[in-house]
């Protein structure tokens, strides 16, 4: 490395957050970003292990240790292209993966890892400022057609693999634009949106065909497909929700997160919202379910609707301050987190369960409530109520939609519900159709979905060409 005694030199300074009262103004980005001088002294701290853990915490491999000492050494162009080698949408992944790198990293032995995320985002936004990064068409095209199934980072991921090796790539997407949960899931404060938008303008210009407002299996039959092209790819993500299904459960107030996330995405980027009625947290009070990433999505969407009150709700314990380093380094730990939206305000609790909604002409009004032991048994006398007039529910998602596409293909699914294909040929039961992201693995992370969607357009061009150079 540049710098050997960089982590001994230098303390870990990672970025801050523009003001609660300034950000809960408005729905655009609030991370303030490192003075390019301190970026070098972070990727300076870089020990380049003997054994980079952080190669193993990060699902797309990056290089991590490589980029840092070029970051280090001021060579920002080089280290964008080494990025950019192993992960199609770093500023995705700079702003909204957990950084399971950073837990892997050597110095976080000691609550010190290198602020990896923060580096890596770094290097993508100049890419982008300095104009090094450009289409990539192919020199050559191979005749051969691929339809993708979905746009969010799986599906896109794949495409343009798979574009670059010379097929002709269309993707079928549903709604009016690219991007999946990456457009309609996560909101605008987290990730905006022209960040998208920049990459299907490169896409398109390296050949890929973006087909909007075609549900394939609704207006668009799934064998129409398997006639015209040479293989399909499903990559339509997992948004089957877990439910609750309790009494009252039917009361007006009472949704899925995403259906919440989703209409203020569309609100936030002036698409229209087909007649729906609007879910607005405005002056309610909001219990969210669920203490995941979505969850804390609804926190930091009411409290910039103007919510009176928000609460999260968790059924499991929980988790304590601080893992035990020595029994879980370097995976990714068990312990407690708390997100910028948690920070902007709300009552957190854990260990409860939801017995029953209440409420008044047929409109939510209250939660009724009961803590739980560690097998999820109601705990006698712990019950208690909550005013409720918005119930957000964040549980999670159980496997891909069926209705439709997997009903009308009628490709074997796993035993969680999720289309059925290794992690080698990326193959259904369907000699031709393929799949990736959370369609096939369930819900899980934007790095994972750009992982698998790499790998299977590895997967697809040695299936129709017989060899392929495309990496894994």
């Amino acid at each position: 490395m540049g710098k050997i005694t960089g982590f001994l030199d230098y303390e870990r300074i990672d970025r801050k957050y523009a003001p609660v009262e300034e950000r809960l103004r408005n729905y655009q980005e609030f991370v303030l970003p490192l003075p390019e001088q301190e970026l070098r002294r972070q990727a300076a701290r870089c020990m380049n292990c003997g054994i980079p853990y952080c190669h193993t915490g990060c699902p797309v491999n990056n290089q991590i240790p490589d980029w840092n000492d070029l970051v280090y050494l001021d060579d920002w162009e080089t280290a964008a292209r080494n990025l950019h080698s192993t992960n199609n949408f770093p500023e995705f992944t700079g702003r909204v993966c957990p950084a399971p790198c950073e837990e892997a990293c050597t110095l976080n032995l000691e609550d010190n890892p290198v602020t990896i995320k923060t580096i890596e985002c770094a290097i993508a936004d100049k890419a982008f400022e300095y104009g090094w990064v450009k289409p990539e068409p192919p020199a050559q095209r191979t005749g051969k057609r691929v339809a993708i199934i979905g746009s969010g980072p799986a599906g896109l991921a794949c495409a343009q693999q798979l574009a670059r090796v010379g097929h002709e790539v269309h993707v079928f997407e549903k709604n009016a634009k690219a991007g999946g949960l990456l457009r309609y899931g996560i909101p605008d404060f987290k990730m905006e949106k022209h960040l998208v938008d920049r990459r299907i303008v490169q896409m398109e210009a390296e050949g890929v065909t973006f087909h909007y407002g075609v549900h394939v299996g609704g207006n668009v039959a799934a064998q129409d497909l398997l006639r015209d092209y040479d293989a399909v790819v499903l990559a339509g993500g997992a948004e089957a929700p877990r439910d609750l299904p309790i009494p009252g459960r039917e009361l007006h107030g009472v949704h899925f997160a995403m259906d919440f996330l989703r209409q203020q995405n569309r609100r936030v980027g002036e698409e229209p919202q087909g007649g729906v009625e609007p879910i607005l947290a405005t002056d309610k009070h909001v219990v969210v379910i669920g203490g995941g990433d979505t969850g804390s999505d609804c926190i930091g969407t009411s409290a910039r609707q103007g919510a009176q009150s928000i609460t999260q709700l968790e059924i499991l314990p929980r988790p304590p301050d601080k893992e035990n380093k020595l029994l879980t380094w370097p995976d990714w730990p068990l312990k407690l987190r708390t997100s910028s939206s948690q920070q902007e305000g709300v009552d957190r609790d854990f260990s409860v369960m939801t017995q029953k909604f209440s409420g008044e002409n047929g409109q939510v009004k209250r939660m009724h409530c009961t803590y739980v032991d560690a097998k999820f048994a109601p705990l006698p006398g712990t019950e208690f109520e909550l005013p409720a007039e918005l119930v957000l529910l964040a549980m999670g998602f159980v496997h891909p939609v069926h209705d439709g596409l997997i009903k009308s293909l009628g490709v074997a699914l796993d035993p969680r519900g999720n289309v059925m294909a290794d992690t080698i040929a990326y193959q259904t039961s369907i000699e031709k159709v393929f799949t990736a992201g959370d369609m096939r693995r369930g819900q899980s992370l934007v790095v994972w979905a750009i992982r698998e969607g790499r790998q299977a357009a590895h997967a697809v061009d040695a299936f129709l060409m017989g060899t392929t150079d495309l990496p894994r």
